[in-house]
């Protein structure tokens, strides 16, 4: 054979080699409740394209984000850390210290200070897989520090939209005051956007490997839809009878306690559109048996505080609390050739499992210098089993949404939560009490000391930071808050929401309010 034609030969055989990687499609969902879809019970909200992802592949019905708040979880996913190892252990932007009491919250102590960029030093998802040949695309909502820490400094060539803040600044409709994604036509859906902009990247990169990243702002405030959406649900809701009361108080802040806001259930049909502009995408260029689909959420639904938007009952709780509405995730994963349709899986998984789980699956070998918490999860895909292991949590903030400084362990179905403020434990068994009703700290103490000497090894391994106390914490302010919120907090939230259901609701300009878009 001739020099030349042996070259070209070698040429094709690379050629070929690079086209058998699997693409890598993963979408993350800000603030996505773990009912807030139909396939996971929802009868109110609609999402025809995620069921599809979930009843294409696998979905792990105990799936969990690493964090109750946004930064961590997303860091946690990017690295395949926790967060007391990454160093971002609450939203960027958060009050730490003395700074957080001169908020008017009356707490008993001072969260302390955390990392406010992604460390550079991190070898991240994207990076890892850039060096492996992959074209790699982020679209949407960052949240892991300021400019020098954008998606571009961590691995992803293109980035769509990326930036500072967690929420959209300009709201859901154009313009968006995003300095990294240009604004179009007046009232342009930043959602239905954010898919086009992810199946242009497709179809531009689709003979080469690429990781798409598609990072949706929605379903964080403010709730935002169009006109005929909330009209839609609107109805739908009266049709369905499910305007009520709303609301309980739980220890700290008001539960919404029904799925019935037309405007937040108009922001999860416009996300499912957009993923069913980049699924139609896939399907008609032919990749869809070679693209894995990942889909998942970085903290629990938003039932209290904020934006009050969702229910995640029967789950107690929701995003910024220590208990499973705030920790339980959609987590959905199909790998064409691996994973079987409609399969299930009840073993507990973590945010710190897809960074392994996605190299894995791609051939790509895990960086050395990249310590990750987390495991792959290929074994589960193919129907077998992975080693028991705990899994952590450690939060050490106040909440906006009423969480509290808390570490916990789960060991099966166990699930152990300390908190800092005085100490105190509660013990679960989610096997048979998945509202977090019953604690068993007193009936299983043993089991509860054994549980509390591995989380404490495991914060004291992973040199945690803690809260400190506040020298100047007055109780009875911090009773008399609770109090209002319990009584006039409750009467007003009330009278908001029965409101987005009335016929002649108009929409308010306040940015935790709702609005909707003609």
């Amino acid at each position: 054979m001739k020099p030349l034609s042996f070259l070209f030969v070698f040429a094709l055989v690379l050629a070929f080699l690079e086209a058998k990687k699997p693409n890598v499609l993963f979408i993350l969902i800000d603030d996505m409740g773990a009912h807030d879809l139909s396939n996971e019970g929802s009868e109110f909200y609609e999402s025809p394209n995620v069921d599809r992802i979930a009843s294409e592949g696998m979905k792990f019905t105990r799936g969990y984000a690493t964090c109750q708040v946004c930064s961590p979880s997303r860091a946690s996913i990017l690295t395949g850390k926790y967060p007391t190892n990454h160093g971002i252990t609450t939203w960027i932007g958060d009050a730490a210290g003395e700074a957080w009491a001169k908020r008017g919250r009356h707490d008993s102590h001072f969260p302390p200070e955390y990392e406010r960029n992604l460390r550079a030093s991190e070898i991240t998802l994207a990076e890892a897989m850039k060096d492996a040949g992959y074209k790699t695309f982020f679209a949407g909502k960052w949240h892991l520090g300021s400019e020098g820490s954008w998606p571009t400094d961590h691995g992803f060539e293109i980035n769509r939209g990326g930036w500072d803040v967690g929420s959209p600044r300009g709201g859901f409709f154009s313009p968006w005051q995003n300095p990294n994604l240009e604004s179009g036509p007046a009232g342009e859906s930043l959602t239905l956007r954010l898919g086009q902009e992810t199946a242009d990247f497709i179809e531009k990169h689709k003979d080469q490997p690429f990781l798409a990243y598609l990072s949706f702002y929605t379903v964080h405030g403010p709730i935002q839809t169009t006109q005929a959406l909330w009209n839609k649900y609107r109805d739908k809701a009266e049709k369905a009878g499910l305007s009520k009361e709303r609301f309980l108080f739980d220890r700290r802040l008001n539960v919404r306690q029904v799925q019935d806001c037309p405007i937040y259930a108009g922001m999860i049909e416009l996300m499912d559109d957009a993923i069913g502009t980049v699924l139609h995408k896939l399907d008609e260029l032919g990749l869809e048996e070679n693209t894995i689909i990942c889909f998942t959420s970085d903290n629990g639904g938003v039932s209290s505080g904020d934006a009050y938007a969702t229910s995640n009952l029967p789950l107690r709780g929701g995003k910024g609390r220590q208990w499973e509405g705030g920790i339980r995730e959609p987590f959905y994963l199909k790998a064409p050739g691996i994973t079987q349709p409609g399969s299930t899986c009840a073993t507990p998984v973590s945010g710190i499992d897809w960074y392994p789980t996605l190299l894995d699956l791609c051939g790509i070998e895990s960086p050395s210098e990249q310590a990750v918490d987390g495991v792959s999860l290929v074994p589960l895909l193919k129907s077998k089993k992975i080693e028991d292991r705990p899994l952590y949590w450690h939060y050490p903030h106040y909440g906006n949404q009423g969480g509290e400084p808390s570490s916990m362990i789960m060991e099966g179905d166990w699930k152990l939560i300390h908190y800092h403020e005085d100490a105190r434990n509660e013990l679960y068994d989610l096997s048979s009490d998945p509202g977090e009703q019953s604690d068993l700290l007193a009936k299983e103490s043993k089991r509860a000391r054994k549980m509390t000497r591995k989380l404490d090894a495991w914060l004291k391994e992973t040199k945690a930071t803690f809260p400190t106390k506040n020298p100047d914490f007055d109780s009875q302010k911090r009773a008399d808050r609770w109090n209002d919120l319990r009584t006039n907090r409750k009467e007003r939230l009330e009278k908001q929401h029965s409101g987005f259901v009335q016929p002649d609701y108009q929409p308010n300009q306040d940015w935790w309010g709702s609005s909707a878009a003609d």
